[in-house]
């Protein structure tokens, strides 16, 4: 038992000892290795010196180089700034010479001035004498004619001068007629020419609206059956649309009466609706109505998109597309107002092309120049004010809110584009066939036309003809020279265009006849 422990103990020794040889042949293993690695470390040091050495001797170079070529540039920079300089003062020297030299022939000139002006003082004094001289016998020649012909040298200047005051007139007269006509004649000229592109350019549609409308019905049997019983369909249908549904003696036909051309399509669709249906009542009225209303709210907006869209104008509000629209279902002066709006519109775009103006501005203000006519209440403003406050309501532009509210000179005009949509307004609605006037008004015009060339003295006889396009005056013979018809004819027309208002122009002719008759006996 002592012997096995005695072997156990020498074998763990042995193993330490063992242990012990190996880690420190390892130890020394370890420091050769350190050695070696610390040897080649000092090698690598010192090829970097030696690189950086190398690397630092060619920058330097480098550098010296770059000095001696920057060196060189500035002396070329200085060089040039020299000869510049040597330059300017040779130019400065040249005109300080010339200005020498200019102050020597100055001097010379101020010599021969004073010369010259002891000359004409000596001439001046000879003049003073002899118009001195010149007054006495004046003086004495006035005597003299006073002598003979009995009058004053006041008396007869104050008959010349009334006898060239009555001449002058009639000549400054005839000078303003002729200096106008000239004036006109270039002025037109051009006028006339981007008027009537712009009228041959645009193609144009009367439509003419009343307040009646017909509906047509297939048969006369309907008309009981819209009638209802008692009345209480055409009554229910009234009440719903607000228009007049007049039912007589026409065949297959009844009429749609209402100022309001909205309400008249309402109560035409709905009729049309409600006879294809069959079903006629109260109940069903009201719906086919209120459908109606909608359907005609929607194609007023398609209507107004699509003259937008035609005419080429972007970036309109909404609310101002639905105005547009409407305009559709209003008429002036029997005029479809959107037919006009947009005849209005090509017209301002042609002109303004022609003028060399932005023509889609000139269309927006020429579509929108009327929106005041449709308001959905009753306002008391004129319309081209309000149509403006609507237009800047909706962010529209100067131009084109200036161009509306001037275009029945409501406001002052600011800017070309005013005047191009009032000049087009004109053309649209002067046009033969464009508008109708009521007889009343027509026929007083005439007369209120004939009655302005009575208020002149002298005139015999006026006739308005070619529908108030032109005036004929016949004088007195006896009255009236043929000088003074000229200037009758020129302030009658003045009088015309100051107090009356008129579509398109009114020709003034004046004409005076003489006659002499004698009687064989």
């Amino acid at each position: 038992m002592e012997v096995s422990t005695n072997i156990i103990i020498f074998t763990a020794i042995a193993i330490l000892i063992g242990i012990g040889i190996g880690i420190f042949i390892q130890r020394r293993k370890n420091t050769t290795q350190l050695d070696d690695a610390s040897t080649e470390s000092k090698e690598i040091i010192n090829q970097a010196k030696r690189q950086a050495d190398q690397i630092k001797s060619e920058k330097i170079l480098q550098a010296k180089e770059r000095f001696i070529e920057l060196k060189s540039e500035h002396e070329k920079v200085i060089f040039q700034r020299e000869k510049k300089i040597s330059e300017i003062e040779n130019r400065l020297r040249d005109k300080e010479n010339k200005l020498n030299n200019d102050l020597d022939n100055n001097k010379n000139l101020s010599h021969s001035l004073e010369q010259k002006n002891a000359s004409i003082q000596k001439r001046l004094e000879k003049l003073d004498l002899r118009e001195k001289e010149l007054k006495a016998s004046h003086k004495i020649q006035v005597e003299k004619l006073e002598i003979i012909s009995g009058l004053s040298a006041n008396e007869a200047k104050k008959e010349l001068i009334d006898s060239l005051h009555k001449q002058a007139q009639l000549d400054a007269m005839a000078f303003v007629q002729n200096t106008l006509e000239e004036a006109k004649l270039t002025v037109e000229q051009e006028a006339k020419k981007i008027i009537i592109n712009t009228i041959q350019r645009v193609g144009t549609e009367e439509s003419i609206e009343n307040c009646v409308s017909v509906f047509n019905l297939d048969s006369d049997d309907v008309k009981g059956r819209i009638i209802g019983r008692e009345g209480r369909n055409i009554r229910a249908i009234e009440a719903a649309t607000g228009v007049e549904i007049i039912v007589d003696d026409t065949p297959e036909a009844i009429i749609l009466s209402c100022f309001d051309p909205v309400r008249r399509e309402i109560a035409r669709l709905s009729l049309h609706r409600l006879v294809t249906d069959g079903r006629i009542h109260p109940a069903r009225i009201e719906e086919v109505v209120n459908k109606t209303i909608k359907q005609i709210k929607n194609e007023i907006i398609e209507v107004g998109k699509t003259a937008v869209i035609d005419l080429g104008i972007h970036g309109l509000h909404p609310e101002l597309i639905k105005i547009v629209g409407r305009m559709k279902y209003r008429s002036s002066y029997g005029q479809n107002l959107l037919q006009h709006s947009r005849e209005v519109a090509k017209l301002c775009g042609v002109m303004a092309s022609e003028l060399g103006l932005n023509p889609k501005l000139a269309k927006r203000a020429g579509l929108l120049h009327d929106i005041g006519k449709v308001p959905e209440e009753e306002t008391e403003s004129p319309h081209a004010i309000l149509g403006m406050e609507w237009a800047e309501k909706y962010g529209e532009k100067k131009e084109v809110c200036n161009a509306i509210g001037a275009h029945h000179d409501e406001i002052e005009m600011t800017s070309l584009f005013s005047p191009i949509v009032q000049v087009c307004d004109a053309i649209s609605g002067a046009r033969p066939g464009a508008r109708r006037q009521v007889l009343d008004s027509y026929v007083q015009r005439l007369k209120d036309l004939e009655n302005i060339a009575y208020d002149f003295n002298g005139v015999n006889k006026a006739y308005a003809i070619q529908a108030g396009r032109e005036l004929r005056v016949i004088v007195e013979s006896e009255k009236v020279s043929d000088d003074q018809a000229a200037e009758l004819s020129f302030q009658i027309s003045q009088k015309i265009q100051t107090d009356m208002t008129y579509p398109g122009q009114v020709k003034v002719t004046v004409i005076r006849e003489t006659r002499s008759v004698n009687v064989a006996k």
